[in-house]
């Protein structure tokens, strides 16, 4: 098991904001968690990446193990400096007054000696997305709100993480361009064997992409299973899928 989550408990001051969250990833899977607002999505992703306050919650009780071992105690740039796991935040907080090739250079800031494979990382994200490539040396805050969130991608990767965590990848952007994420990240997964959890509020996208799923309800696990299962749910279907 790559990641596992033991009975998450999270608070926000005195507001708790995940009453005892367990799920688990294992290596090259892609997972989702669906859930409305306020369910506890980013929450989650928040306590994953160790992030500190405010931006993120203190955790209160339960663990979070990767590969068998508590990252608790880890601090969020030891995750990207051991190439464990990196948070493509909702909102996309990329480097407005720096260039698009810019920004992915900004990511490699622990992958010193590894010249050969930034470069190779560089073109990968290229591939997946010929848009930044034709905007390389734009400014980024010039970009389309859907280039822009290519860019986080690509500044995710381009850490050399092996574990990729999105938050709301497809908000903001028009159809066309969401479904041309999300399969820019099944190529990923499928020819890097990219580990994926992505939370998503479209849930009817999120369960076509992933292999399996959880969903969240004001900070708790209520159902779980493979996409298939969670599609099928009477529950998921009448609250998430509109039917």
């Amino acid at each position: 098991m790559l990641l596992e989550v033991k009975n998450l408990k999270v608070n926000y001051g005195n507001i708790e904001a995940l009453h005892g969250v367990s799920f688990c990833v294992d290596k090259g899977e892609i997972v989702t968690l669906i859930g409305a607002n306020g369910a506890g999505k980013t929450s989650t992703l928040l306590s994953l990446a160790r992030l500190g306050k405010p931006e993120a919650p203190s955790v209160a009780e339960g663990d979070i193990l990767y590969e068998g071992k508590s990252i608790l105690s880890t601090e969020p740039h030891t995750l990207i400096q051991k190439k464990m796991m990196v948070l493509v935040p909702e909102g996309r907080h990329i480097f407005g007054n720096l260039s698009v090739k810019e920004n992915l250079e900004m990511a490699t800031y622990a992958r010193k000696g590894d010249e050969a494979g930034i470069s190779e990382d560089i073109d990968l994200v290229f591939s997946l997305f010929p848009r930044l490539e034709e905007r390389k040396k734009q400014r980024s805050e010039l970009l389309s709100g859907g280039e822009q969130q290519m860019l986080a991608v690509g500044r995710a990767l381009m850490t050399g993480a092996s574990f990729i965590m999105l938050d709301e990848p497809s908000m903001g952007l028009a159809p066309l361009l969401m479904y041309d994420m999300f399969r820019a990240l099944k190529r990923l997964n499928q020819q890097r064997n990219m580990t994926i959890l992505v939370v998503e509020q479209n849930a009817k996208v999120a369960l076509e992409f992933a292999s399996r799923g959880y969903v969240l309800d004001t900070g708790e696990v209520i159902a779980e299973g493979t996409c298939a299962e969670l599609a099928a749910n009477p529950r998921v279907k009448k609250a998430y899928l509109g039917g």
